[in-house]
């Protein structure tokens, strides 16, 4: 009987290939304190990371259905909300809570890979997610006074504060309550390989033998693996992966005959197939129906 393949020890950088493709920008939207009730409502279009940093705090979320409908936080706490979802604050009348907040603006909106595999809330106490303390030290050092340059630097420092949660996130998605997709595919040790390389090349003659080689795996117990941690099979993430990365190039303006080398098709009219078999419509249908023509 042949020896199971050994994992490879080099380490893999699940996030980097990603956020490259697909952006997170962070924009200050608060910092200070908040009295009685608040609203943040989905129709602005965009996620949200609250800081709290001092005080009590009943959060509502009304007519959710993914999400309770009300918690209380009395210690300093990260409150991510990956996707516009309407939410609403309810502090102390008179002191208040103390926040620094940012607006989140993911490339693609609700259909941002990671926007996707997350929940639609994401809250831990600020003592749980090791390595945050030097990131919002000098966050919180920006949003106190202000200073030249305070909002783009408060953007920038949102946005390390939010790869650090997503890191921590890739190791503990049970404790957040991520269902099984991209965020439990990458933090899966030897799946995370396979999907890393699907995501540097999408392009690539993929078979799901050269992806079990990536995860140092048979083929049998790659896909296997594959669908129980993923939720899908690896030629169905493959094709969703390309299919979202052809929607984002065709935000940005791409034309179709250009992406299909790059996607791995054999010529324009292989992809724009794929495409309406997916998304339900041609590609230039689908960019007249966002309003993009």
């Amino acid at each position: 009987m042949p020896a199971a393949p050994t994992m490879p020890t080099v380490p893999v950088d699940r996030l980097s290939g990603l956020l490259e493709r697909f952006r997170v920008r962070a924009q200050l939207h608060h910092a200070g304190a908040l009295c009685g009730l608040n609203h943040f409502d989905a129709a602005e279009g965009h996620g949200y990371l609250h800081v709290l940093r001092r005080g009590r705090l009943e959060v509502s979320h009304p007519g959710a259905r993914r999400a309770a409908r009300r918690l209380r936080f009395d210690e300093p706490t990260l409150l991510l909300y990956p996707r516009p979802f309407t939410h609403r604050f309810h502090n102390p009348p008179a002191e208040g809570a103390d926040f620094t907040c940012a607006r989140l603006h993911f490339d693609g909106g609700a259909q941002h890979p990671l926007a996707r595999a997350l929940p639609p809330l994401v809250a831990l106490p600020l003592a749980q997610v090791p390595g945050l303390h030097a990131a919002l030290e000098l966050l919180f050092a920006e949003t106190d006074q202000v200073r030249c340059g305070q909002r783009l630097l408060a953007d920038r420092l949102f946005e390390v504060v939010l790869l650090q949660l997503l890191r921590w996130l890739l190791d503990h998605p049970q404790q957040a309550g991520v269902q099984p997709g991209l965020i439990t595919g990458l933090s899966h040790p030897r799946l995370a390989r396979a999907l890393v390389a699907l995501h540097d090349a999408p392009g690539e003659p993929w078979t799901l033998a050269r992806m079990a080689a990536c995860a140092g795996m048979s083929r049998t117990a790659f896909a296997t693996a594959f669908r129980a941690v993923v939720g899908q099979t690896p030629a169905d993430y493959l094709s969703g992966w390309r299919m979202a990365l052809a929607q984002s190039r065709l935000r940005e303006g791409r034309p179709v005959k250009a992406l299909a080398d790059e996607l791995g098709y054999a010529n324009p009219s292989a992809l724009s197939r794929a495409f309406a078999a997916k998304v339900g419509l041609a590609p230039r249908d689908w960019l007249a129906q966002a309003g993009r023509l």
